[in-house]
């Protein structure tokens, strides 16, 4: 498309709300300007239709009830949605403006980005899809034009516009896939099923990109990039730069699995993996400076967002490889590259070159005999097999989607349908109690003109009652809650003259509260009765234990000994002491008497008395001084216990100083 044209919606009015400034993204579905709100005074992005897919109601109805459900998104790493509207032949999303540039920008201008920047965008990223898939919402067209980096920093996914919500049609009715070739998963190619885990993989291809500095996979059709999709692995980032951490090439090996059960189930499992990655990098290999990659190619149909029919669609003969309109058509195996001397050398990852220029040879130029073959095969399949699917397509009819209505409004619908209807019933903590979450057939699935159609009713968020655990062991109490789908929160110990010792006296909530599942349920055991502690320090060891046991408590002793001036073999120290209380049963340590330390008693004669106190002080001693009434000398004449002998550390000595007489 030529940019340069001028556009018919810049400074027009749109909705009489929406002041249109500029264009700022044409993209495969939708351009994007910038505008002003006029009735809120603020700057936002309208994202407005393209004509041609505005005109398909179908597609209006989805966009619009499918943007309805990425409002109630509310995450700071996801665009807002502030409004929807029609305004004529356009349809359009007004939405955040974010002031900066996208992920493919820096891309282009930097090529691959060192680990710290790459781990640094992607995990905002993979927080606001965790957000989206928490929700019960899948991405479907993640790549890196979609990453918004505002000038503050700040990392926004934006353009939401293929999203589904999961177990809704995650499968296309229509043979039709809708993505950007370079990052659909395999599944969505063979199958046209998107879940979490197809955002999954396009992560991984992002994260391999800005590692990188180019995709995993690349060739000269935008079939010969499905092919290799289907059939290649993602190569190890650091086979293209030399370096990376193993566990960088681990991470994104789990994240591109071409087997979706080997990838993680949704944007938080990823997330959780990379950090998990990031602790373990060293600061050297974060900081790791790629080599910078050669300049992109232009953007053609492999990073446009298209309507892909999945394989087996017959291709007309009026469509070229290349199209770059949003409806690429492939036949049943998307070729593989073309063979040639320099395939393997001198590219990329082994990709062979792109055919020379030369002149065009009509709608299949470019393509190998072999596709040429192969669709002329499924051409005949399709023409053998129109003659069988006239004769019984009157016999079905496609499930119409009834999900979130009403039960009464959903039978009514299946009714009108000429469809019979079965219902069951399901707790669901996002689906409105009454509302239908699921349906067997899924919607737009065939289904015999008189079958019949079994609807899942929710029947809101499933509550546990708190059962009654009073007077339980604490252990019987445990399983009584776990039983119910509760958690056991906090123990605490309270004393009680009624319940017995390790009994529950009570829970927080009571009894028949009704909780989420897994909810915590904190839980009061009975301490027993509450009876005062002897004083038993002083007595022999034998006396103090009868004493205690008689109280009802049990005795414990202390290995180490202790000095004290309790005579020796006496209890020192208790646990609980006197005047504290416990429960009948606990336990009292006792710690058991060695008698009084003896030192020996340091000669301080003829010394200072200042010298004398300090000496008898540093050996364990009190010091009293007797001075004579008549000029008493600074000079210790005697003191009461003889220097040499035993004494008890902790006694007096009485030290006399000399007379002047």
């Amino acid at each position: 498309m030529d940019t340069t044209l001028p556009d018919p919606l810049v400074d027009q009015l749109l909705d009489g709300r929406y002041r249109v400034e500029a264009r700022v993204a044409v993209g495969g579905m939708a351009t994007v300007y910038r505008a002003l709100d006029t009735r809120l005074d603020r700057v936002l992005a309208l994202k407005v239709m393209h004509p041609s897919l505005a005109a398909d109601a179908a597609f209006v109805e989805r966009f619009i009830r499918e943007a309805k459900s990425v409002a109630r998104l509310d995450h700071p790493n996801v665009v807002s949605v502030f409004d929807q509207g029609t305004d004529g032949a356009y349809v359009y999303l007004a939405m955040e403006y974010v002031a900066g540039c996208t992920l493919r920008d820096i891309l282009r201008e930097r090529g691959a980005l060192g680990p710290r920047a790459a781990l640094d965008i992607a995990e905002p990223v993979l927080a606001a899809l965790g957000a989206a898939h928490l929700a019960g919402l899948v991405h479907r067209d993640m790549k890196p034009e979609n990453v918004l980096i505002g000038d503050d920093g700040r990392v926004k996914v934006a353009d939401f516009g293929l999203v589904r919500a999961v177990d809704t049609n995650t499968t296309s009715s229509t043979g039709a896939v809708l993505g950007t070739v370079s990052y659909l998963a395999p599944e969505q190619i063979e199958q046209g099923t998107a879940d979490p885990r197809a955002d999954v993989y396009a992560c991984g291809v992002v994260l391999y990109e800005m590692l990188t500095g180019a995709k995993p996979h690349s060739g000269g059709t935008p079939a010969q990039v499905l092919y290799q999709h289907l059939h290649e692995d993602v190569p190890a980032p650091s086979a293209a730069v030399p370096g990376l951490a193993p566990e960088l090439d681990a991470l994104v090996a789990s994240a591109t699995a071409r087997d979706p059960r080997l990838r993680p189930a949704d944007a938080a499992g990823l997330l959780g993996q990379l950090r998990q990655a990031r602790a373990a990098l060293s600061e050297e290999q974060l900081d790791l400076v790629p080599p910078r990659a050669a300049a992109p190619a232009p953007a053609g149909s492999e990073d446009r967002t298209s309507v892909i029919p999945r394989p087996a669609a017959p291709l007309p003969a009026e469509e070229d490889a290349l199209n770059r309109t949003t409806r690429l058509e492939l036949p049943a195996t998307p070729p593989p590259p073309p063979p040639g001397p320099e395939h393997g050398h001198g590219h990329a990852y082994g990709h062979a070159p792109a055919p020379a220029p030369g002149p065009r040879r009509g709608p299949l130029a470019g393509l190998s005999r072999r596709w040429v073959l192969a669709v002329a095969a499924a051409l005949l399949a399709v023409l053998a097999g129109t003659g069988v699917w006239y004769i019984n397509s009157g016999q079905f009819t496609s499930v119409p989607a009834v999900l979130d209505m009403t039960q009464d409004k959903a039978t009514a619908e299946l009714d009108k349908a000429g469809l019979g209807v079965k219902t069951q019933q399901a707790f669901s903590d996002t689906v409105e109690r009454g509302h239908v979450i699921a349906t067997d057939p899924k919607p737009g699935e065939r289904i015999r003109n008189t079958g019949k159609v079994t609807i899942t009713v929710s029947r809101g968020p499933q509550k546990s009652e708190v059962p009654n655990v009073a007077g339980l062991s604490l252990d019987d109490a445990k399983k009584k809650i776990q039983g119910q789908g509760l958690t056991v929160g906090d123990v605490t110990q309270q004393f009680s003259d009624e319940t017995p010792k390790g009994s529950v006296l009570s829970t927080d909530p009571r009894p028949g509260t009704e909780l989420r599942p897994d909810t915590a349920v904190a839980v009061v055991v009975s301490k027993g009765k509450q009876i005062p502690v002897p004083n038993v320090t002083g007595m022999p060891l034998a006396d103090a234990t009868a004493t205690l046991r008689d109280a009802g408590f049990d005795v414990k002793v202390a290995d180490a000994q202790v000095y004290s001036d309790k005579p020796q073999g006496a209890v020192a120290q208790q646990s609980p002491g006197q005047g504290e209380k416990a429960a009948q049963g606990d336990t009292v340590t006792l710690t058991v008497s060695k008698g009084r330390e003896m030192v020996t008693v340091p000669d301080v004669t003829g010394k200072s008395e200042a010298v004398a106190k300090q000496i008898l002080t540093a050996a364990g001693f009190q010091v009293k001084v007797d001075r004579p009434f008549f000029f008493p000398q600074d000079s210790v004449d005697s003191q009461s216990v003889r220097g040499g002998s035993q004494a008890a550390k902790g006694d007096t000595i009485v030290i006399k100083l000399k007379s002047g007489f």
